[in-house]
């Protein structure tokens, strides 16, 4: 796993690839791990010993500050299994840490003032769908340690749910979306990010099998939207911001290796971070 923009000041790589990198990502078989660059107080040997002996105390864990919680970001393509590879990764980490997960399809804007077939219409593979300044301020208080009241969206409506989820701060924040990466302000909340690539086909075939049993739209309105807003967009927007990921991820959800560094990675900074 390669260090990516925002973290190649920060750590240098001590392990070792076993497959092939492109374009500056990791991409799978990556065996090593991210050291952090820590300063070593030297003294110079011919320091005079001091007359009298000092002693200093180290704070118990319970007198430190709580550490703050790590962002991992998932994006890809609608259908590309991120959000398979997001709920693997917090179940692993559960079992260690605790976990908050956030969906970015949660955030997108209650369009309440248009008619039901008027948001039929509304490109909701845009950027500007979504309540983005919302999403950054809860992602924000989440780091903070403060909880958040998430909200709920009706997809059968096109309309946000009255109801809120409360979501408590956690020691690993999980965030998945189409365009997370898209968006520079929620790019710098992430510690890690993930791009998950599927084939086009798949991902075709994913999104009709949800949008029918799950969100109840017919063949001929899914696919139109696809060849209108979904692939259209996913190249001017979601395809683009692939660049920015530290890790990429092919064969979505059922790439076992991966979502096994992943979890990898994570742990390890978390434990470094309790030390």
């Amino acid at each position: 796993m390669t260090a990516g923009p925002d973290q190649a000041d920060d750590y240098h790589d001590i392990g070792t690839v076993d497959a092939s990198e492109r374009g500056g990502h990791c991409i799978i078989g990556y065996s090593g791990q991210l050291a952090g660059r820590h300063p070593i107080a030297t003294a110079s040997l011919y320091s005079p010993m001091p007359q009298e002996a000092t002693t200093c105390s180290v704070p118990s864990p319970s007198d430190r500050p709580p550490a703050r919680p790590l962002i991992l970001g998932l994006a890809g393509g609608s259908g590309s299994g991120k959000s398979t590879v997001a709920r693997r990764v917090a179940g692993a980490l559960q079992e260690s840490s605790s976990v908050a997960f956030i969906d970015m399809d949660a955030y997108y804007r209650n369009l309440v003032h248009l008619t039901p077939d008027e948001r039929r219409r509304v490109n909701w593979d845009h950027p500007d769908a979504l309540d983005i300044d919302l999403l950054v301020e809860q992602l924000t208080a989440l780091a903070a340690g403060q909880s958040i009241a998430k909200p709920v969206y009706d997809f059968v409506r096109h309309l946000r749910s009255p109801e809120t989820e409360s979501v408590s701060p956690a020691d690993v924040v999980v965030v998945d979306g189409i365009l997370l990466f898209a968006e520079e302000r929620l790019r710098n909340l992430c510690d890690v990010k993930v791009f998950v690539e599927a084939d086009a086909d798949v991902r075709l075939i994913r999104r009709i099998r949800r949008d029918m049993a799950a969100r109840g739209r017919p063949l001929e309105e899914i696919l139109a939207q696809y060849l209108s807003t979904v692939r259209p967009m996913h190249l001017q927007f979601v395809e683009p911001s692939k660049r920015y990921a530290d890790v990429i991820v092919p064969r979505g959800g059922h790439n076992e290796v991966a979502v096994e560094m992943i979890v990898a990675n994570i742990d390890r900074r978390l434990q470094a971070s309790r030390l």
